[in-house]
């Protein structure tokens, strides 16, 4: 694909092929000018698309010289794949991989100063990349969770064996091509979903799409069987790339801990502590403007390309 001929273009939707044959939507943000410019590869948390909270990020972004590329999973939003919102952390990590090989192909994309953005559960997707992608020259997480089975422990024990009941139920029944059990992503404490959360229904709020795209809010229950195991936290001495981690004061769902033992172990980490809770880092959220001028900072530093629009 090359650049499109309407200038005035500040956003295009593009399908992005894959080898399983299920196409990844994907909203570009095109800054002014023909570039080449840098990139912000982004996606959202567990059971989020990117119509719900990505676009105030990717808008900004834009306006600050970079492409953003913002991009639903596989199985979730506008993106091809069957069944709907069965969550794999290898197919996730796929998917940004495959975005960022589309993206070094187009003309106007700098493909050394391809930065990976990623909130919320998308968190481990981006330790893992900032590791092994030699492509990524920088990352970004905020409200990052960056061990599975540290979250998997902050559940209250009688819901977490609910809910280890039903991802075990849901997998077998998989087995013989029943269609998903599905769990509620947000919900407030005591409920049955994957975040019971004194500010879950507030995060259901901010990430419900104001653009009227369907959203579903929920995710099949074997999707817990994928995550609660992996610990990327484990490999943060090994991120060598300069790394922003946005960590809210009091999250209730990615465990804080974690998170700061990556600041502290990744030797170019740089540490943002944002006022509130987990979905105070988005818009409508308490922390929204610092942590969108924090990120905007991090970026211009570690891509010199770069031009604000109006400069």
């Amino acid at each position: 694909m090359t650049r499109p001929n309407n200038s005035s273009a500040k956003r295009i939707t593009v399908q992005i092929p894959t080898a399983s044959g299920d196409a990844i939507e994907a909203w570009v943000y095109l800054p002014e000018g023909s570039g080449p410019h840098p990139v912000v590869v982004m996606a959202h948390g567990i059971g989020g698309i990117k119509a719900g909270g990505l676009a105030p990020f990717a808008e900004r972004f834009r306006e600050e010289g970079f492409v953003a590329i913002a991009f639903d999973y596989r199985s979730f939003g506008g993106s091809g794949g069957q069944p709907r919102e069965v969550l794999s952390v290898p197919r996730q990590r796929a998917d940004y991989s495959t975005v960022i090989d589309w993206a070094i192909a187009q003309s106007y994309i700098d493909s050394s100063q391809v930065i990976v953005w990623g909130t919320s559960f998308a968190g481990m997707h981006v330790i893992e990349l900032a590791v092994s992608d030699r492509r990524v020259a920088a990352a970004v997480a905020q409200a990052p969770l960056t061990d599975g089975l540290a979250a998997a422990l902050m559940a209250p024990p009688t819901l977490g064996i609910r809910l280890f009941g039903l991802a075990l139920l849901d997998l077998i029944g998989s087995l013989f091509g029943r269609q998903p059990i599905y769990i509620p992503g947000h919900g407030k404490p005591g409920d049955l979903s994957i975040g019971p959360t004194p500010d879950g229904l507030f995060g259901e709020q901010l990430m419900t799409p104001k653009d009227g795209t369907r959203w579903r809010d929920q995710v099949a229950a074997r999707s817990l069987l994928s995550f609660s195991w992996r610990r990327p936290v484990r490999r943060a001495g090994s991120v060598r790339i300069p790394f922003l981690l946005v960590v809210p004061d009091a999250d209730s769902i990615a465990p804080v801990p974690a998170a700061l033992k990556v600041a502290r172990e990744a030797p170019r980490a740089e540490l943002f502590r944002s006022v509130g809770g987990h979905y105070d880092v988005y818009e409508g959220g308490a922390g929204f403007e610092d942590v969108l001028q924090t990120e905007v900072n991090f970026l211009h530093r570690h891509a010199k390309t770069a031009i604000p629009m109006g400069q």
